[in-house]
């Protein structure tokens, strides 16, 4: 889970005695960081238990018939990074319940206040602290100790507001675990001897006669009934799934992962099921319950059993450096991968078969309504002149914080396009749900077979780029790319008018892994090219047209990994503003690539150079370079697909310049890559 950008790391395991039921190791940075820590075997003490600190290593070779452990990476949004803050986080001093959470719980200064006013003492900064107490305020509140793990944490999760993936711990239940989900990804990977009776896992619905807690007393805390959990007699189903089950009827010998990324148990199975929002998954006895939050909520009654198509070793470093450049040398493979199966170079056709029930209602839409963040906005702005031109469709292009903080009109013959790498960027899935209740088709266009964004549209594309590990996006920018780019084409099949267009486009396609590989070779003038700007603090990238989201794309990469002011200007603006920047110190980029604007963006180039600026110039080959200029030469395609060429010598000149200036490529201070929180 490293490469998903975090600033500390704890791990969570069974102690050695009831006197110190659970033992906890928590360290700022990096997971080599808390490794080391665990070599050296002396436990972080529980918050409030710090006068019992063990001070003596503790065996960590020693052998326990069962062992329960939970391990998180954590990205600070409540309290800073220090050992304090990590989790997991515990209820009390003797760590009576323990958690992990990803996500951001809105609601937890409410429920503080309230627990605080019982006598509950809080010892860290974070909204998770507050869900370990909620559990142990909801233990203590019944007389007759009767709920059941499960329960007892459905009480909880039912107080709680925002997003959340959570795994809990507690020594009152022990060798069990019950994790549950609500707007960030979580998944269970199975991994068996023998094959699975069935591909699917039955959801377990409460009997009828079952009486939940019910919330609310007058401090807007849950109160739990004084009889406990339920009528005497009662009891939740409790069955093993058929798909665990063995010729005999019996439960086989099975174990159970969770985590929040696939990536993570790779190398143990490739059987994961994904919990959908308000699953709770209880593991207990070597069996694995899922139940839901609330009953009849139209959700499917089962969860299927998927097998994962990555290896392992897609996501290893092999001979690269760095996961970054790995992947920036994966480009001429991955858009092949994208194209796959998919373009018809023959008779200049392309097929998306998730999108071929669709075409029908997408072509008769009023407007074609693309949503994103960041890299996957760049790909859209790319991409949009293209739509506009084979469609005639009215397009627009939203960021998904900026879209959902407008309350913009959605209306049901809007066709919802949202682009996500990871299909998990909670703002872009607030945007679709925002889009399905009005009724809009929402389409996604994703990297990760079962995200939450693959399965909650209505269909969509899969790019198919393969794992993406380094927090900078690169890879996945140009396959998303093309995908957009065939999505178009598609859309405009049914064109007699745009034939020719679509031809020179699909014949464009063809070419474009060859010419990715050319301008890979140009990596050692790259990097000289790096030297000038790596003791710079400031950047503009400028170009128009289809190059405008070259511009914002190679502007982005500079800030993310180089730690440096970078701008992508649209040059038809330079006039309006930004010229005032220009002199002889100011690095430039332009992005000055043959197409029909090519003489405005010389226009623009010459009112630089008039002002003392020293730019470097982006041209295609073939093309006559400017006097005085120092220029980049890279192969020339099609006009809407010379922005798939013309982002990669960004790509390396980010990459260079960052190990020039001594950053860790692969993670970025501050960074995520993927983004589960607004």
């Amino acid at each position: 889970m490293e490469y998903r950008g975090y600033d500390s790391a704890g791990i969570g395991i069974d102690g050695d005695s009831p006197s110190d039921p659970y033992i906890l190791f928590k360290e700022v940075g990096k997971v080599s960081a808390l490794r080391k820590h665990v070599d050296i075997g002396i436990p972080t003490p529980a918050p409030g238990n710090e006068a019992n600190a063990l001070t003596s290593p503790i065996d960590m070779k020693k052998v326990f018939v069962s062992q329960t452990s939970m391990a998180h990476t954590r990205w600070a949004t409540h309290g800073v990074p220090c050992t304090l803050n990590c989790h997991p986080h515990v209820s009390d001093p003797m760590t009576e319940f323990t958690v992990v959470h990803n996500g951001i719980i809105t609601n937890f200064k409410e429920l503080k206040l309230v627990l605080q006013k019982r006598g509950y003492v809080f010892r860290t900064d974070t909204d998770t602290e507050c869900v370990a107490m909620l559990c142990k305020y909801v233990y203590e509140s019944q007389p007759n100790k009767r709920l059941n793990f499960q329960t007892l944490i459905k009480t909880v999760l039912k107080e709680l507001e925002g997003s959340f993936a959570f795994v809990f711990k507690s020594v009152h239940f022990p060798d069990e675990i019950v994790a549950a989900r609500r707007g960030s990804p979580l998944l269970i990977g199975v991994k068996s001897e023998r094959k699975l009776k069935v591909d699917f896992v039955d959801v377990e619905l409460q009997d009828d006669k079952i009486a939940v807690p019910e919330v609310g007393d007058a401090n807007g805390l849950l109160a739990v009934p004084a009889n406990g959990n339920a009528p005497a007699g009662s009891n939740l189903r409790r069955q093993q799934s058929r798909a665990f089950l063995s010729e005999d009827g019996m439960p086989q010998p099975i174990e159970f992962y969770v985590a929040s990324d696939p990536a993570a148990i790779i190398e143990h199975t490739k059987k994961v099921l994904y919990l959908e929002d308000d699953d709770i998954a209880h593991i207990a006895d070597g069996q694995l319950h899922i139940h839901r939050l609330r009953r009849d909520d139209g959700l499917s009654s089962v969860r299927a059993i998927e097998t994962l198509e990555i290896e392992l070793a897609e996501i290893m470093k092999g001979q690269y450096a760095h996961f970054m450049q790995k992947e920036i040398y994966e480009q001429p493979e991955s858009v092949v991968n994208t194209m796959r199966g998919r373009v018809n170079f023959d008779n200049n056709t392309v097929t998306l078969g998730g999108l071929k029930a669709y075409l029908p209602v997408i072509r008769r839409g009023r407007r074609l309504l693309f949503v994103a963040c960041g890299t996957s906005y760049h790909s859209c702005i790319a991409a949009r002149p293209v739509f506009e031109e084979l469609t005639e469709i009215p397009v627009a292009v939203e960021l998904a914080s900026d879209f959902l903080d407008r309350r913009t009109p959605v209306f049901r013959d809007d066709v919802a396009i949202f682009v996500s790498q990871s299909g998990e960027t909670a703002d872009t899935i607030l945007a679709m749900r925002y889009c399905l209740e009005r009724g809009a088709l929402c389409l996604g266009v994703v990297n990760v077979v079962g995200s939450t964004l693959s399965r909650e549209t209505h269909s969509g594309i899969h790019i198919n780029a393969g794992p993406e590990i380094g927090v900078a996006s690169t890879k996945a920018y140009t396959s998303q790319y093309i995908a957009l780019i065939m999505m178009a084409v598609q859309l405009a099949s049914d064109s007699m008018s745009k034939a020719g267009r679509r031809a020179e486009i699909i014949a464009g396609l063809h070419d474009i892994p060859g010419q990715i590989k050319t301008i890979l070779t140009m990596d050692k003038e790259i990097q000289q090219l790096a030297t000038s700007f790596a003791k710079q603090n400031s950047l503009l990238i400028m170009g128009r047209g289809y190059q405008f989201a070259t511009c914002l794309e190679g502007a982005l990469k500079i800030k993310e990994l180089c730690y440096m002011h970078s701008e992508g200007i649209l040059a038809g603006e330079l006039k309006h503003g930004p010229l005032a920047l220009v002199d002889e110190n100011l690095p430039i980029i332009f992005i000055m690539t043959k197409d029909s604007l090519y003489p405005k963006v010389q226009s623009a180039l010459q009112q630089v150079i008039a002002r003392n600026g020293k730019p470097i110039v982006f041209i295609t080959e073939g093309e006559e370079a400017p006097a005085d200029v120092k220029t980049v030469v890279v192969p020339k395609t099609t006009d809407c697909l010379q922005g798939l060429l013309n982002v990669i010598p960004l790509q390396l000149l980010s990459y260079h310049i960052a190990v020039q200036r001594g950053v860790d490529v692969d993670f970025p201070r501050n960074l995520a890559k993927s983004v589960t929180t607004e």
